[in-house]
């Protein structure tokens, strides 16, 4: 079972490399922007580390603590539930209180959250999660905010250089994932330390990027508006445009899907010996190839059109699940796992790119969250219910593998209602910001 995620991992990074489009522009040779860049990428990319490396034993560290898997499904309940619902109000908060304040605010929560998985105490471990998910929550909005602020409005650098920023952004990213997979099989298999060493091995990186955050950026704030107010608007610009709604219901049920399927994908695999550290790694480079794939098809020779993509995205995530449902060999598992993480590679650019176009960072941008906030909520209190025998999983998965095929109605309804509009088609001038971005 060793040999197996390897050689995927091998051939997932060699397709990577392969698919990889050419970058269409130069890079900008500007002195002052290329130090402003390494700036945000030496706060920003350890805090990513960081956040991979907690990710491959965390059901294996809980189940070496003795729980039964349905308090093991209320300790991940606890996460899911913090991070869904503290994403409603996220940007509010860090508005008020400040980026730079809430990049940091970050990494000490995570930090905290990690110092606690080292306990045996249930309750300990539940507030490990809540911590982990408000962190993550900030994670993926604090940092590219205050970068947003900086580059256009301190430094007025032009809006053009900012894609690539980002793009080095998810580069590094997915090399990161890659190697967080393969460090916390290092450490916790290969060194014997266990599955609480990848916790402890990311206190590092959150300590660099919180104090190097602290001690470097600027302060900057966003625009001071009531929390109710601006969830009012949000809710009524995602009803005032059908479009948008369609698009945040395929959002809300497939982020719902991977929710689930982030506490499953252990129980599935650990039975039949495969090594969870690299298993994690290859499924990495298997979302990496699926973003290689997307910037090929949306760039290249063949024009694949986001609204197209989508859909495709969501039918190879059904067809993934579909395989995970039925009692398939190690082998047939495993592929089953790195076409659903191929799919998410698609889905991810291809929903940023048409929330952006749709959207255009209006009020539906926040009416989106309203849709994941129920759906989210449900998963999180439905987790512990779950079956927990073999055949039980499957069956989870195969109900998942219905509400992907839901998805895959309304992701076709946006299709259907969006021929002809040339707002939402890659233009001459390719992949912009902001539109390939989870």
């Amino acid at each position: 079972m060793f040999l197996l995620p390897c050689s995927a991992l091998a051939l997932l990074l060699l397709t990577c490399l392969a698919l990889e489009p050419a970058p269409r522009r130069p890079p900008p040779s500007n002195p002052a922007f290329r130090s402003f860049q390494r700036q945000f990428l030496l706060g920003y990319l350890p805090a990513l580390a960081a956040d991979w490396l907690q990710g491959p034993l965390l059901f294996q560290l809980l189940h070496s603590r003795g729980f039964l898997r349905s308090q093991i499904a209320t300790l991940y309940s606890c996460g899911f539930a913090s991070n869904v619902a503290f994403g409603l109000v996220s940007g509010v908060f860090v508005d008020r209180l400040g980026r730079k304040k809430s990049c940091v605010l970050s990494s000490v929560l995570c930090s905290v959250s990690c110092l606690l998985q080292l306990s045996h105490d249930f309750l300990a471990l539940a507030a490990a999660r809540v911590l982990a998910g408000l962190g993550t929550s900030l994670l993926f909005s604090a940092f590219e905010s205050w970068y947003l602020h900086e580059h256009l409005e301190r430094h007025d650098f032009p809006a053009e250089w900012i894609p690539d920023t980002f793009s080095r952004v998810a580069l590094w990213n997915s090399g990161l994932a890659v190697a967080a997979g393969l460090l916390a099989w290092l450490l916790a298999e290969g060194l014997l330390l266990g599955p609480a060493a990848p916790f402890l091995a990311a206190l590092p990186f959150l300590a660099l990027s919180g104090i190097f955050t602290g001690k470097n950026w600027d302060e900057n704030y966003g625009k001071s508006r009531p929390c109710g107010k601006a969830c009012g608007e949000g809710l009524r610009g995602l009803v005032s445009e059908p479009r948008a709604l369609l698009l945040g219901l395929v959002q809300a049920l497939v982020e719902s899907i991977l929710l689930i399927f982030a506490f499953l994908w252990t129980p599935v695999l650990e039975p039949h010996g495969i090594p969870l550290g690299i298993a994690f790694s290859a499924f990495m480079a298997a979302s990496a190839a699926g973003s290689a794939l997307f910037r090929r098809g949306a760039t290249g020779r063949l024009r694949l059109q986001p609204l197209r993509l989508l859909p495709g995205s969501v039918l190879l995530l059904a067809l993934a699940l579909v395989l995970l449902a039925l009692p398939l060999d190690a082998p047939g598992d495993f592929f089953a796992v790195l076409l659903l993480q191929l799919s998410c590679g698609i889905y991810f650019p291809a929903m940023a790119f048409l929330r952006r176009r749709l959207e255009g960072g209006g009020n539906a941008a926040g009416g989106a969250r309203w849709l994941r906030l129920p759906l989210g909520l449900g998963v999180a209190l439905a987790l512990p219910a779950l079956p927990g025998d073999p055949a039980g999983t499957r069956a989870v998965l195969g109900a998942a593998a219905l509400a992907a095929l839901v998805a895959l109605g309304a992701a076709g309804g946006v299709l259907g209602t969006s021929r002809g509009d040339e707002g939402l088609r890659v233009g001459d001038e390719g992949l912009l910001e902001g539109d390939t971005g989870e």
